[in-house]
């Protein structure tokens, strides 16, 4: 679905992530509501939630920028250690449990949890990745995914979002 750089930001000098999305998803998409939903996720501020630095069309490419992240994700972990301890396990799911409620008490579904979009850094778990989140509006409302159009990661997609339902 798209491809992340690690770059510099050089009015801040510091690195972040761009997530560049493949031309022919950006097409599907389409451009307005891309940065409307975008609009929408950049909003989001919570301490287990990677935040949107900045996001727009570059000559017909969508993208989004986001801080990078020095540390490793969940899916790097547990490839390491196969079984995390206890608590540590516990810690991550309260972490992400708490920065999802978040994020759907502010009217967002994120879409596309998986080990990969949970990064550990500073023994803190960060989920990254809303570009695939799917704003909870009234049905007739337009949003960045639709009705017979499946984004996300099969292996760990709701049969309703597999479906294109959601």
């Amino acid at each position: 679905m798209a491809t992340v750089y690690l770059a510099r930001d050089l009015k801040h000098e510091r690195q972040v992530a761009v997530k560049a999305f493949k031309p022919e998803l950006a097409a599907t998409l389409g451009h307005e509501r891309f940065l409307r939903e975008t609009r929408l996720t950049a909003q989001l501020n919570h301490p287990n939630i990677l935040p949107l630095l900045d996001s727009g069309d570059a000559n017909g490419l969508l993208f989004y920028v986001m801080p990078y992240v020095h540390g490793e994700s969940l899916r790097e972990r547990l490839d390491r250690e196969k079984q995390l301890p206890v608590e540590a396990a516990l810690q991550i799911v309260r972490e992400v449990a708490d920065a999802l409620g978040y994020a759907h008490g502010q009217g967002v579904i994120h879409r596309d949890i998986k080990p990969e979009n949970i990064l550990l850094a500073s023994g803190h778990a960060v989920l990254a990745d809303f570009g695939v989140a799917r704003a909870m509006v009234a049905p007739d409302a337009e949003t960045l995914t639709q009705a017979g159009f499946a984004v996300g990661t099969p292996a760990y997609m709701s049969p309703e979002q597999a479906s294109g339902e959601t």
